[in-house]
């Protein structure tokens, strides 16, 4: 599979509808450990089918970038469900990330919606 280039406009679609985790990788094209990254991620992509990857060109997408309050690049997040599992700084060898992505298909999206559910009761009888 290949990975698809996200925007403001169509970021917020992909990582609600995604029923599959999304891995999203933030980069630019000056940046060495970016460039360094990208293969690590391509190839991951190609393995892993039941999984989308999406990149962010931090140069391109500022905005968005900004948003998101990515401060240093190359950044990971994963959505899962809607819900952000995994946010970190730096680039990960391709063990790491094929670590990461068995963990994020291993976690029970229904037990994490309820535990939203949980917080933000709990949250709105504080306030």
């Amino acid at each position: 599979m290949s990975v698809i280039e996200l925007t403001q406009a169509t970021f917020q679609a992909a990582t609600q509808s995604e029923k599959q985790p999304i891995i999203i990788d933030f980069w630019a094209p000056w940046c060495g450990p970016c460039r360094h990254f990208a293969p690590t991620f391509h190839t991951a992509a190609d393995k892993h089918e039941d999984v989308t990857f999406a990149s962010v060109n931090t140069e391109e997408q500022q905005e968005l970038a900004m948003a998101l309050r990515i401060r240093s690049i190359p950044t990971l997040m994963v959505f899962r469900e809607n819900v952000l599992l995994f946010q970190q700084a730096g680039a990960l060898g391709a063990a790491q990330l094929e670590d990461l992505i068995t963990q994020v298909k291993a976690v029970d999206m229904a037990k994490v919606h309820a535990e939203i559910a949980t917080q933000e009761k709990a949250t709105a009888t504080t306030h």
